[in-house]
């Protein structure tokens, strides 16, 4: 792919030094072989290369007394990690690596470990000899597949669980990227059978990548219990291998998600529900991350889809299977299309680090510009520093400086607020005595700028959306490289560059808060490099905000640059980072986890999301009625119960449970009551959906929870007086701001500093 005149491919920087292409995947073959699969049009070709593991090491003292064979080269420089211990195949490594743990006593996780043991072959391969997935390839050459699975859950239970005797598979949808679809039936094949041809259409199908909604927490542990009774291997490999797994954890913002990571030997696998969890980091915009909300949210459902309230797909397996068959189908199809929307930027990224496309995923952006600068220094023979101590910082200026209802907002950003700075006034880490992190900062900026000229440019759909891919993937790592000079872990970190780069950050941004008060502006919210305001209403016609914008940028230093980043007609501003916005087409966006919480019922943010539509589109007079359409909605019992209940997941054991409310250590929850009451086996990572009855707004809930699939809408029971206070509470609490909106005293403030 040319960007302008430069050839963005051949910088060997970014996209490692050994640029042979078509390559699909790598693996550990044997003890000291790499396997790599190249696909070159239909043809998958397979070449074993030799491999020998390596360790890097601060001292050869830590060598004495292993009575194996180390190859040992001496890295130029001065940094801690100055050699290179290769050994025959990766059992020595593993017998290496206990050795220098336990001669140094440090664990191979210490920050200060005397040593560094890279713990994935795959990645260890592709930091010395400088190869990376897909080159030559585009993300329309992928073989990918996309695989879904229904299944029964017994009477009496919320969620299937595959231990159950009673549950079962029934129904396994699988599409291609080629268009080829097939679903197959439990109707028409036992399970066993089910399973079998399931292996049977992937080694058929040959797929380099396996896409599933949620397959790391559901599909994939399933399919292995269910395979495991009627003792069928998973032989998904391209080697004839089974599917394997092992229990793992990840880091999504605030959260931790526990999942068993699974591996196919020759594949990469993708879970589109992972995706849209990294998307709504920044985005915050879904309102939950099952397959068909996120569809809805991106457009993706087609009119005619096929829906089934999950709590009735049993059913409709018993008496209407083939609209169930229709409807496994529909998810796969909405599958591939999520995944072709949400991984293009990882299939970049795949192309540029040292790790396969599903840990690429899978991996942080600091780790990844860690493995960046580590293989290049190992292309240069050079010894690579060891992290840095951990030191607090202060993070970017944060404020909120006007709360209620806002009109003629303008947003602004400073484009690369952090990297910008860092170029212009040479903040790099200080252990980086080869400059290799702010040439690749430099080139990133550069290359994102020609990407976006590329795309606008681009003569088709399919180019287009190849360059804004890229472009999308250069901004996101250009705006990482702040966060990894904070990051532990990384062994060119400098926890004093990354002081120093956020404080001229907050003066900066400051500086910009002043100049646009002093000019009349009501500045509304500041975050980090961004800000919404109103201008005054002199200003208040395009081509006037435009020439404030630019007289504003004219103001900035040399380098820095304020990108005009939207017009809104109202904005509501609640608290920090939870606001909502009217845009110009009448669209809502609603942002913010006090906004959107996925722990208000449905009714609750359906209703917000028509009163701050009222309130933004000046018909605040029409929220009262609102609220009274929501009370007789309720009393006359016309909403179903998917509007005010609750779907919660089990975190602990019920034995754990009952322990601690017993010790006084939590409160009783109406979902552990209602698995306790059940006598059923219920297990963590079960879900269960239950409401509330009763009467009166004071019941506890957890003594009158019941389970949402109890509720008959011939006979409803839910405890109308307690969802209507939750609804007058909720018009309680955001009443005054609709009503007397205003700048407040708020001080900005100084966020943690982060990696």
């Amino acid at each position: 792919m040319k960007l302008g005149a430069l050839s963005l491919y051949e910088n060997a920087l970014l996209f490692g030094h050994d640029a042979t292409p078509h390559l699909v995947a790598f693996e550990r073959s044997g003890d000291s072989e790499i396997c790599c699969y190249a696909r070159e049009g239909r043809r998958l070709l397979t070449r074993r290369i030799p491999f020998h593991p390596f360790l890097l090491l601060a001292s050869t003292d830590l060598l004495k007394g292993y009575g194996g064979a180390v190859e040992v080269e001496t890295l130029a420089g001065e940094a801690p990690l100055r050699y290179l211990g290769r050994v025959p195949g990766w059992g020595d490594l593993l017998k290496l690596r206990a050795h220098v743990q336990k001669l140094s006593g440090k664990t191979a996780a210490a920050p200060d470990a005397p040593y560094r043991f890279f713990g994935d072959p795959v990645h260890q391969h592709l930091l010395l000899s400088g190869q990376t997935h897909f080159l030559g390839h585009a993300f329309e050459d992928l073989k990918r597949l996309q695989l879904d699975i229904e299944t029964y859950c017994a009477p009496g239970f919320e969620f299937p669980n595959a231990e159950r005797e009673t549950d079962r598979i029934t129904a396994i949808a699988l599409r291609d990227s080629t268009g080829w679809e097939r679903v197959l039936s439990g109707r028409e094949l036992d399970e066993a059978t089910m399973l079998q041809e399931l292996t049977r259409e992937i080694q058929a199908r040959d797929p380099d990548v396996l896409e599933g909604h949620n397959l790391f927490r559901f599909d994939l542990p399933y399919l292995t219990a269910r395979a495991g009774r009627h003792g069928l291997p998973l032989r998904w490999g391209r080697d004839g291998s089974a599917l394997t797994g092992h229990p793992s954890r990840l880091q999504v913002a605030e959260r931790t998600i526990t999942y068993t990571k699974y591996e196919i030997v020759g594949r990469h696998i993708v879970d589109t529900w992972m995706l849209a969890n990294f998307y709504d980091v920044a985005a915050r915009e879904l309102e939950g991350y099952g397959l068909k909300e996120v569809a809805r949210h991106f457009g993706l459902s087609p009119p005619d889809r096929v829906t089934i309230p999950a709590h009735r797909a049993s059913w409709y397996f018993d008496h209407d299977p083939e609209t169930l068959c229709r409807y496994a189908l529909d998810d796969v199809r909405e599958t591939g299309a999520l995944a072709a929307l949400l991984s293009r930027s990882y299939f970049v990224q795949a192309q540029i680090f040292p790790y396969g496309y599903q840990n690429v995923i899978l991996r942080g952006t600091a780790t990844k510009i860690d493995a960046l600068l580590i293989r290049e220094y190992l292309r240069q023979r050079r010894a690579i520093p060891a992290p840095g101590p951990a030191q607090p910082f202060a993070g970017g200026y944060t404020a909120v400086k006007y709360v209620g209802v806002a009109r003629s907002v303008l947003h602004c950003d400073v484009a690369s607020l952090y990297p910008s700075l860092m170029l212009k006034d040479g903040l790099f880490p200080r252990s980086d005595t080869q400059g290799v992190f702010p040439v690749l900062l430099k080139d990133l900026r550069d290359f994102r700028l020609q990407a976006k000229a590329a795309a606008r440019a681009a003569p088709t759909e399919l180019e287009r959306q190849g360059t804004e891919a890229l472009q999308a993937t250069f901004k996101v790592l250009i705006n990482s490289f702040y966060g990894y000079l904070g990051f532990q872990m990384g062994h060119f970190n400098d926890f004093e560059q990354a002081r120093r780069v956020a404080a001229a950050g907050r003066d900066l941004i400051r500086q910009v808060v002043a100049w646009l008060e002093d000019r009349g502006c009501q500045v509304i919210e500041v975050d980090t490099d961004g800000l919404y305001f109103m201008p005054p209403p002199t200003v208040r016609e395009p081509g006037a905000e435009a020439a404030l914008v630019e007289e504003l940028t004219r103001t900035l230093p040399a380098g820095i640059t304020l990108e005009f980043d939207g017009r809104y007609p109202a904005m509501f501003s609640y608290k920090m980072k939870n606001y909502a916005l009217l845009d110009a087409a009448g669209r809502l966006i609603i942002r913010g986890s006090g906004l959107r919480s996925r722990g208000l019922e449905l009714f609750q943010r359906r209703w917000m999301e028509e009163m701050f539509r009222l309130a933004l589109e000046g018909e605040r007079g029409k929220i009262p009625a609102l609220l009274d359409r929501y009370r007789a909605a309720f009393r006359s019992h016309e909403f179903d119960v998917e509007m005010f209940m609750k779907t919660e997941t089990l975190q602990e054991s019920l034995e754990s449970y009952r322990e601690k409310v017993r010790q006084k250590k939590r409160n009783p929850a109406a979902a552990y009551e209602l698995a306790l009451k059940a006598e059923r086996p219920y297990q963590p990572g079960d879900q269960i959906s239950h409401y509330v009855t009763g009467r009166g707004r004071k019941v506890k809930v957890h003594e009158h929870g019941k389970l949402a699939a109890e509720w008959d809408p011939a006979h409803p029971d839910e405890n109308v007086e307690y969802y209507i206070g939750k609804l007058e509470e909720l018009h309680a609490k955001f009443l005054p701001l609709l009503e007397g909106g205003g700048p407040v005293a708020e001080e900005g403030k100084e966020a943690e500093g982060e990696a």
